[in-house]
């Protein structure tokens, strides 16, 4: 007989068995139940009763059965295995192979299900209508689609042909192989013979959902309604909002989303989550936001969707707000939340602040995907912060994150962000290095553009024009992105013949309409290339335009010294409507400045506030200071600068000491220039006006005494340099320049034509001279200047009536430009001369500038 006692944890840890009644361990036969069995706590125990159920011959079936369900119970596979091996077949018996397949394929072991459903089949057991689902599923999850269809004729073959729950399997198992046409002919056949149910058109129609058929899930939950009379439950509803999202078809989405709210389905937590994404998708975050503010349950989906649309949208401060909101109360965030919170500061130049919740991720445990370190490489390069981000390319080394390759299937997405952050903290042989390091099989279009524009706009355009060449050599077709980074290079270099040809190349290959960015881009590159003209026509022809569009024709007319239109332009743009900032109104000032339209560019700057609600800001102040010294008011200007509500810094000061230049005021340059360098600016600019101001008054001690005061504080002067477009590109001088092979041309030519407007009056102006030599040698330097030989090269090669497009780097010498108008008479061209402040036509002895250069 069995004494009964109560266990005893203590001795239980030391001894396993020591909780089982002591008879157990006795030579007559025990008493050993089905609860006896089940209070088992490890195999050991189990294994102990088993034997001792052999070892007394009273291992019935029923006790058999329990041993199994319990060694499942415990996660012994192999020895439920060994007793069913034993068992013989029965409908009783199929529940334990269902259980082991089951238990299998809910620890992620699908093989293992599928091994075990093998044996089941070969040991003669009959699978049952439970049997089949569990097969299913694991032939899904494995993608085994042959096993799968084996499995389906057995089950057709054994009868179940018409059992609902194995149909809705099979059609589930089809999806997840990726095969819809099978998943279909399924279904259809359980509708022929009417065994379906609202499981089974939640399982064709999510089969459209995930294959990427939206429009037939759409039309399958039309067909389940209104043909058939089903009606939809949560998952239902699930599968199809989704598919909404796809096709953008909020109306539709709307619709559901009432239904829900009248079946009260709405407070599915799956159910909010599908309307809030459904609406983020839709661009519609006003409505994803009030389902979302309505959901009683959220989990980190919930949060996560919002964030990552208020993201789409460009609705960064949003994204902030969300991820602090989390913070506050301690929700849960996964890699998604994280990096969509990385990204919204990247997205508003906070890189400092991205940089810092970056930390706070890798603090919280959470590992960084290939997005996180794309978003955080994004924040690197809006600050400049190349150390931090050399960090973060050392991470993804260290880390063995594939910088060519990641899980969500695009390719290259980690080196192109590093290319573009090593180009954009200005380490562009760093960023090459990285693009060389990319097979060319392997570039995506993406690639070629982040390295163009890294050259184009932080290196050197000639080599972002050459890389674009090679570019269509690996047949890689740009797209509009890459065009207007390389727009963008033409309008550096004035190289208005390569403009001329990327337009037509992207007129003829855009499938639609020029997107409406890369058409700003060619109105600024056709004003900056000294075409105002092309720049205007590609305005009238925008059916679209933007606040950019307009900034950008303005800009063009203020750099040709056509105010009136540039005016004409901002009138009408105020008018339309289009929003007004602080770039708009500078641009304003700058074409009043260059066109002598002091009046007009006071009466915007005292209006800026009252009409146009933008605030002036340093930049404003240095563009009027600019206009009213160039009209020689610099009494007024000075005022202007002391009446300022900041503290000037040194852009001011600079506009300040370039009038005092072209007016010859030494004292206040001298004021201006110890301005500058109170404010510790380094500018090579600003050194070399106050040398050129006491070189044009004979003060050559000072000119001497502030060369010094640059070396020794290691400022480098640019050197002048001048570009002339020809047939065959664009060739370059620097002044004294002999190394072109037909310099001796290029002299002679330019001699010819300085004898030749000698004799009409012109008069070297022998005060930009900047050198203590005699007269004579000072003429021969003025001679030798680089925009002098350019024009020299340029009459050469140029064909007879066509424009002479030169560009300097730095603001054009005074003599330079009078010897150009004489020029301009004598000669079949025009003259277009792009310096650093503005563009000049000369022709027909007169220049566009009319004196304010």
């Amino acid at each position: 007989m069995i004494r009964h006692h109560h266990l005893i944890p203590n001795a239980a840890a030391k001894n396993p068995h020591h909780y089982l009644k002591p008879s157990l361990f006795s030579t007559s036969p025990p008493d050993i139940t089905p609860p006896f069995i089940h209070r088992c706590k490890t195999v050991s125990q189990v294994k102990l009763i088993h034997g001792k159920l052999i070892s007394f011959a009273i291992l019935t079936l029923n006790r058999t059965s329990h041993l199994i369900s319990t060694y499942i119970s415990l996660g012994s596979s192999s020895s439920a295995v060994s007793l069913l091996r034993r068992f013989p077949p029965s409908d009783a018996g199929v529940y334990h192979w269902n259980s082991l397949i089951r238990f299998h394929g809910e620890n992620g072991r699908f093989g293992e299900s599928l091994s075990l459903f093998r044996l089941m089949h070969s040991l003669s057991w009959m699978p049952d209508n439970y049997t089949y689902p569990f097969v299913f599923k694991a032939c899904g999850e494995t993608s085994s689609v042959s096993y799968g269809a084996s499995a389906h004729a057995l089950s057709w073959i054994t009868g179940f042909k018409s059992n609902v729950f194995v149909g809705n399997a099979l059609v589930a198992m089809y999806t997840r192989c990726g095969c819809l046409d099978d998943a279909r002919k399924v279904f259809d056949e359980m509708s022929v013979i009417g065994v379906w149910d609202v499981v089974s058109w939640n399982s064709i129609i999510e089969s459209y959902a995930k294959l990427g058929k939206p429009r037939m899930a759409v039309e399958m939950l039309r067909r389940m309604t209104r043909e058939f009379d089903f009606k939809p439950d949560d998952i239902t509803l699930v599968n199809v909002i989704p598919p909404c999202a796809s096709l953008g078809d909020h109306s539709l989405g709307k619709q559901l989303h009432g239904f829900a709210i009248r079946s009260e389905m709405v407070e599915n937590m799956f159910v909010g989550n599908c309307l809030v994404d459904m609406y983020a998708k839709c661009g519609m975050m006003d409505e994803a936001n009030t389902v979302f503010s309505n959901m009683r349950l959220k989990d980190v989906v919930s949060w996560n969707v919002m964030v990552a649309g208020y993201s789409e949208v460009g609705r960064f401060d949003d994204v902030v707000r969300l991820f602090e909101e989390m913070q506050e109360g301690k929700i849960q965030m996964d890699v998604v939340t994280w990096s969509a919170a990385i990204s919204g500061y990247a997205q508003r130049g906070l890189g400092c602040e991205a940089l810092g919740v970056f930390r706070q991720m890798l603090s919280s445990g959470v590992k960084p995907n290939e997005v996180t370190l794309i978003s955080v490489l994004s924040g690197c390069a809006s600050v400049g912060a190349l150390m931090h981000g050399k960090e973060i390319h050392c991470y993804a080394i260290k880390h063995h994150i594939d910088l060519c390759r990641n899980v969500h299937g695009d390719d290259n997405m980690v080196v192109n962000q590093l290319i573009d952050m090593y180009a954009k903290c200005k380490e562009v042989d760093t960023a090459r290095a990285m693009f060389d390091s990319v097979s060319p099989v392997d570039r995506d279009v993406v690639t070629w553009t982040v390295m163009i524009g890294g050259y184009s706009q932080h290196g050197d355009a000639n080599k972002a024009l050459k890389l674009f060449s090679e570019m269509f050599e690996h047949t890689t077709r740009p797209n509009a992105f890459t065009i207007s980074c390389a727009l963008v290079a033409c309008a550096s270099l004035a190289a208005l013949r390569v403009g001329k040809q990327i337009h037509a190349y992207a007129l003829r290959n855009q499938k639609n309409a020029v997107p409406l960015f890369v058409s700003n881009c060619l109105i600024d590159m056709y004003a900056k290339c000294g075409d105002i003209g092309k720049g205007r026509f590609v305005f009238d022809s925008m059916t679209e335009r933007n606040e950019v569009t307009w900034t950008s024709l303005m800009t063009g007319y203020g750099m040709h010294g056509c105010g009136e239109e540039a005016l004409g332009i901002f009138d009408e743009m105020w008018k339309m409507g289009f929003k007004l900032d602080g770039v708009t109104l500078l641009v304003v000032l700058y074409a009043c400045s260059h066109s002598g339209m002091i009046d007009e560019g006071m009466e915007y700057f005292d209006r800026m506030e009252t009409d146009f609600g933008v605030t002036p800001g340093p930049e404003h102040y240095a563009c009027v200071v600019d206009l009213l010294g160039r009209a020689g008011r610099l009494d007024a200007a000075l005022r202007l600068i002391e009446e300022m509500p900041m503290e000037p810094p040194p852009v001011v000061w600079v506009a300040l000491l370039s009038c005092c230049r072209i007016h010859g005021k030494v004292e206040l340059g001298e004021y201006a220039a110890k301005k500058i360098t109170e404010l510790a600016s380094n500018n090579d600019g600003s050194y070399t006006l106050l040398s050129n101001i006491y070189a044009s008054t004979g003060r050559w001690k000072d000119v001497a005494r502030v060369r010094s005061l640059m070396r020794h504080k290691g400022v480098i002067k640019r050197p002048g340099c001048s570009w002339v477009e020809g047939i065959k590109g664009t060739t370059t001088f620097f002044v004294g320049d002999k190394t072109h092979p037909r310099a001796n041309e290029i002299y002679q030519v330019l001699s010819d034509h300085m004898q030749r407007i000698k004799d009409m009056g012109y008069v070297p102006e022998k005060d930009f001279a900047l050198h203590d030599v005699d007269d004579e040698e000072k003429g021969d330097l003025l001679l030798d200047h680089s925009e002098k030989l350019a024009l020299a090269y340029g009459i050469l090669t140029t064909s007879q009536g066509a424009a002479i497009r030169i560009t300097k780097n730095l603001r054009v010498c005074g003599d330079c430009h009078t010897a150009f108008t004489y020029i301009s008479r004598i000669i079949d061209h025009e003259i277009i001369l792009r310096d650093s402040s503005r563009f000049h036509h000369f022709k027909n002895g007169m220049c566009s500038c009319k004196g304010y250069w």
